[in-house]
């Protein structure tokens, strides 16, 4: 139903209430009333609603309420964005127009932005820097030697403010300690033996250069990863280490032989001292039994001089005789002594005895070493026999005659 039409009671949209106005609404009055709606949202408005508006009216008042919100929500940014976090392996450092302020330890954090500038500074992590560099050596020789070094950030303001590029500082003193160390000792020392000490040595002196730069590091370790010699000679120093290979194998078999042999040689040394102090033993004791014998002998030949005197003899020849192959036979009635080649004819005899006495299945040597006491005892048994048969014949012949 249209608001004009008859029975809405001239009920007016642009108005309120029962109004009996049924023109078209003041734009005056629905102005008015929007700067009171605003006043009352920000205050009291000015003015009455039947007098004029002076100077100090509602336009102004409304304008400076909105510079005023505008600058506490100016002031609000303003604080959220000097709030910031500092992590728990870091180190804020601040500068307050460029010049250090303090260091914030971990934690939520506040600064004035614009007027104070943060750095934030990781203290715990371990960076690596590599170097590689031709150098000399003091014995006058070339190597390529290839070190990493690790360090961290010991003082964040010192390594923000003291040195304008930290990790050229960092390569320019690695370079000079590297060389200053390599330049101070031998090849064999930088390229074999000695490359865990040369690493210490390199840390602890760029360190000291470090310190000297108050550059705000630490170096935690230096790695000497690789160190030869340069690629045009490196077939000749192969040679070379080959050699010293050789040399040292060499030493190692020479000192091995050394082991063996000198006790070998101590025990026979000491064999040898043994066998002479037996010796000796042997002849001192021989000397005091021949000695003890002589004295009883001779207390016996004091006795029975005649009897001792023929028995010493008796003794004496049949030792000699035993050792001779010969045998003397003492023919009685005569004053001849026969002599018998008895080595001569063991030889000749020795076949068949041996075949009489064990057989003729064995084969017996063509020598008188191979008969035996037994065998030679019966051989000269008949041969004694056969001369006593032949001397019975002869006397027998004799007295005949």
């Amino acid at each position: 139903m249209a608001w004009n039409e008859p029975g809405n009671n001239g009920r007016d949209p642009w108005g309120g209430g029962n109004r009996n106005n049924q023109g078209p609404p003041d734009l005056d009055e629905v102005v008015k009333k929007l700067q009171q709606g605003l006043g009352g949202l920000f205050g009291k408005s000015g003015g009455s609603g039947g007098g004029s508006d002076s100077g100090d009216g509602p336009g102004f008042e409304f304008s400076g309420k909105i510079v005023g919100v505008l600058a506490v929500i100016a002031l609000v940014a303003y604080g959220a964005l000097g709030l910031y976090k500092v992590d728990e392996q870091e180190r804020a450092v601040v500068l307050r127009f460029g010049q250090f302020l303090e260091t914030k330890t971990p934690g939520l954090r506040w600064n004035a932005p614009v007027i104070d500038e943060v750095n934030n500074i990781n203290v715990t992590r371990v960076r690596t820097h590599t170097s590689q560099g031709v150098m000399l050596t003091e014995d006058e020789n070339i190597v390529d030697v290839t070190l990493a070094v690790q360090y961290v950030i010991s003082n964040p303001r010192d390594f923000l403010l003291n040195v304008r590029e930290p990790e050229v500082t960092l390569t320019h003193a690695t370079d000079s300690a590297v060389r200053h160390v390599v330049g101070s000792a031998e090849m064999t020392a930088v390229i074999s033996e000695g490359r865990e000490a040369l690493g210490g040595d390199v840390q602890v002196r760029l360190q000291e250069y470090l310190d000297n730069y108050v550059a705000g590091l630490r170096v935690v370790k230096v790695n000497l990863e690789n160190s030869q010699p340069p690629s045009q000679v490196q077939a000749a120093f192969d040679d070379v280490i080959k050699a010293r290979e050789d040399e040292q194998r060499l030493k190692n078999q020479a000192e091995a032989y050394s082991n063996g042999v000198i006790p070998e040689a101590r025990g026979r040394a000491q064999r040898v001292l043994e066998e002479a102090n037996a010796y000796r033993e042997q002849v001192v004791a021989r000397a005091q039994g021949e000695a003890d014998r002589f004295l009883k002998l001779l207390a016996e030949y004091r006795k029975a001089p005649d009897v001792t005197r023929q028995r010493l003899y008796i003794d004496a020849v049949q030792e000699v005789m035993q050792r001779s192959s010969k045998v003397m036979v003492d023919v009685g009635s005569g004053s001849n002594i026969m002599y018998l080649p008895l080595d001569r004819i063991a030889t000749q005899a020795a076949p068949s005895i041996a075949n009489q006495n064990r057989g003729s299945s064995s084969s017996v040597q063509q020598s008188g070493a191979g008969m035996t006491p037994g065998d030679i005892r019966s051989l000269t048994d008949q041969v004694i026999q056969e001369l006593r048969s032949r001397q019975t014949d002869d006397s027998q012949r004799g007295s005949i005659r």
